[in-house]
């Protein structure tokens, strides 16, 4: 049983909230708009009522109600446009430039979902940090799942070998690789089990392998993954003492940061997981349990079917299910694993096509989620944001950027500059606290400008692209980055 231990509070991370949220409110104020401080008010209040609504409750067990979208799911999916709507009205009858209303429509959504993520990544820190180690640690079993890996895979193993976690066995699953990758497991027999089978995708030998574990939890790395140390132990730490914890996201950091797309991944990642997960985390409704370092109990896994061997992202579509069943899933910091980022523009375009094509088929295929109460906090916010993030925003942010490059062109450079010099510092400050947080390398904030000009339209891009094929159902394969072997 694990025990609450006393932490200190990091007054750092206190300031850099405190900066975001100055920088947020003296954008308002230059918009000169007060009926769009008022609505901004609104949003903060709601988002505040959600947060003390939900304390304490760490279960996704809530009873079943008549079929509609949540209360809160439209306020997320609505209230957005209505504090755009507000800011557009006051913003024309002010400057009667068009283009200066799409601009702050795109930015108040900004505003939205920052009031509501950095809040609670602060505080699902916090409450981290105050959980002890257990006194027991369970047999677990670690599923390495390997196709043509060769470069990799050698060293992957060696790292799960020389982790602080005696109590498990390793399996080594091959999936029918056509290079050395069998061949180099194989020399590792004496301390890990390795399987070999035809060809059948990742999914196929997730499923194989689950099908020889012995442990009471279920711990998947990607085969170009190195964890460390200390991770396995504090994956198992993350389940805790409530039984309803049915899975553990990891901490899966880049660590062939070699140039500007690199960092600007490692970066991603930091943000992503210590800002939008860790909010999450709070409600116990992480969304995606990642290949590279994840958890399930073994029995709550196969109880949803495994993995599923159709869709281009197993392990979202594994997450959403153990969410749908009634369970929680929590995430971890402390639990580091270190993966290969692609390095050129193709190789990332290939990653991120399977991705996103993957990401827009799981929301499909669990759309109905939007509308039935009994998936708890998935139903309530974790399904609406995660459309508004594939769909709504990409869309949004290239409005922004071509009706600013308009508003250059008409010579309203000034207007365009100061805003996005302002987005440039709140993203700063974002990624700052989400350095402080993981205590990753400082040098990413220098990364940030990416964030907002650059990097981020790409990303937009690519989403938007993977939108467009999926309503036109165009055919999609299984794409990986080349392995570099760093």
């Amino acid at each position: 049983m694990s025990e609450i231990k006393k932490t200190k509070i990091d007054h750092i991370q206190i300031i850099l909230v405190c900066a975001i949220f100055s920088v947020l409110f003296y954008t308002v104020y230059l918009m000169n708009t007060s009926l769009t401080m008022i609505s901004l008010a609104f949003a903060a209040f709601i988002m505040f009522y959600q947060l003390f609504s939900a304390r304490g409750k760490l279960s996704s067990k809530f009873k079943y109600a008549k079929k509609m979208p949540s209360p809160f799911a439209i306020i997320m999916i609505v209230l957005p446009i209505v504090l755009a709507s507000v800011a557009a009205y006051e913003s024309y009858s002010i400057w009667q430039s068009p283009n200066r209303i799409i601009i702050l429509w795109g930015m108040t959504i900004t505003f939205w979902s920052t009031m509501m993520f950095v809040p609670l990544a602060v505080y699902s820190k916090y409450r981290e940090d105050r959980v002890s180690d257990p006194l027991v640690y369970p047999y677990i079993t670690v599923l390495v799942p390997a196709y043509n890996e060769e470069r990799v895979i050698a060293r992957t193993i060696e790292g799960l070998l020389e982790s602080d976690y005696s109590n498990k066995e390793i399996i080594v699953i091959d999936d029918g690789s056509n290079d050395k990758t069998l061949e180099i497991a194989n020399k590792y027999k004496n301390k890990v089990k390795v399987l070999h089978k035809e060809n059948g995708g990742k999914a196929s030998a997730m499923n194989y392998g689950l099908a020889y574990a012995k442990g009471e939890i279920i711990i998947i790395v990607d085969a170009d993954t190195i964890i460390g140390r200390q991770a396995l132990k504090q994956m198992v730490k993350g389940f805790g003492t409530n039984k309803d914890v049915a899975a553990v996201a990891g901490n899966v950091k880049v660590r062939n940061r070699m140039n500007w797309l690199t960092w600007t991944q490692a970066l991603e990642y930091v943000a992503g997981i210590e800002i939008i997960r860790r909010a999450f985390d709070y409600f116990g409704s992480i969304t995606i349990v990642p290949g590279a370092l994840g958890a399930f109990r073994k029995s709550v896994l196969e109880g949803v079917g495994s993995y599923h061997k159709d869709t281009l992202v197993e392990d979202f579509d594994a997450t959403i299910k153990v969410l749908k069943s009634g369970f929680v899933i929590q995430g971890t910091t402390q639990a580091t694993a270190y993966t290969e980022a692609p390095q050129t523009l193709h190789d990332f375009y290939k990653q991120r096509k399977r991705w996103y094509r993957g990401n827009i088929q799981v929301l499909t295929r669990h759309f109905e989620t939007i509308v039935n109460p009994r998936y708890a906090f998935l139903y309530r916010i974790a399904f609406p944001f995660m459309i508004i993030s594939m769909v709504v925003l990409p869309f949004a942010g290239l409005s922004v950027i071509v009706t600013s490059i308009l508003e250059i062109i008409n010579g309203d450079w000034f207007f365009v500059l100061q805003m996005f010099t302002l987005f440039v510092i709140l993203q700063c400050l974002m990624s700052a606290l989400a350095v402080r947080i993981d205590r990753d390398d400082p040098r990413l904030i220098a990364f940030s400008p990416f964030l907002v000009l650059g990097y981020k339209q790409l990303v937009d891009i690519l989403l938007i692209k993977a939108a467009i094929e999926s309503v036109f159902k165009t055919k999609t394969k299984w794409t990986s980055a080349k392995r570099i072997g760093v």
